[in-house]
């Protein structure tokens, strides 16, 4: 294991909506023997609220600023010695502060996968307030893949079953 990981045990999953952040990490974390958080449910408990309702009754800002405290809460933990997997929230990754603290402590790796399996993912769940327009979240999809790209670890994740990303994870070079 490298010893950024050794010293801030916290791996950071990161990629566009239905990329599957939430299912890789749980599985991934349960191999390790760590802590999973979803950021977006950590909101929803601290807010007691749902994401949607975040966005609508305060706007994606807020939402933006309660992503960047509860991020920095999470990384607060992991640094203090609490080994972590954290599956962030698609636009998570789109900030300068929340890229900083995340590679700054930790482990960063993109989730990509392909515009058409993130569209059939999130028309399954139906709750993501950027996907409401199809064209918007064709150009969403678009204009984050440079954030992402600045990720220090790439997995691709087309056609393959969680378990298959979660080996790929594994294979990288930073265990």
């Amino acid at each position: 294991m490298i010893l950024k990981l050794v010293r801030t045990p916290g791996i950071y999953l990161v990629g566009f909506m239905g990329s599957g952040k939430t299912t890789v990490g749980e599985i991934l974390a349960n191999r390790l023997g760590w802590n999973f958080v979803d950021l977006d449910a950590e909101i929803e408990a601290e807010q007691k609220t749902t994401i949607p309702a975040i966005f609508d009754e305060q706007g994606e800002e807020r939402f933006r600023q309660l992503e960047t405290l509860a991020i920095r809460s999470q990384v607060k933990m992991v640094r203090g010695g609490r080994p972590s997997v954290l599956a962030l929230g698609g636009g998570a990754f789109t900030r300068p502060e929340n890229i900083e603290l995340l590679t700054g402590h930790g482990v960063t790796v993109w989730l990509d996968c392909p515009l058409e399996v993130a569209r059939q993912r999130v028309a399954e769940c139906g709750n993501r307030p950027l996907a409401r327009d199809p064209e918007k979240f064709a150009a969403l999809f678009e204009a984050r893949r440079a954030s992402y790209a600045l990720a220090e670890y790439r997995v691709g994740g087309a056609g393959l079953y969680p378990e298959q990303v979660v080996d790929a994870i594994c294979r990288l070079p930073f265990f």
